[in-house]
């Protein structure tokens, strides 16, 4: 029981949050966050997907 009220109260969450975005027009836009992101933010986070896409492609290793 408590897991579904715990899910629908992150539901009703995202809802909220999505109606006062609307209700302001704040646009989100991801990419215009990866263009203000430096060069090394860009090295880090690729350096650590990579890493996670090779230890979820071999979880026994």
């Amino acid at each position: 029981m408590g897991w579904i009220v715990l899910i629908g109260s992150l539901l009703a969450l995202g809802f909220l949050v999505d109606r006062v975005a609307k209700k302001r027009n704040i646009q989100i836009h991801p990419k215009e966050g990866a263009k203000n992101a430096s060069d090394a933010e860009r090295i880090y986070v690729e350096t650590y997907l990579h890493h996670q896409r090779e230890s979820n492609s071999h979880p026994f290793l």
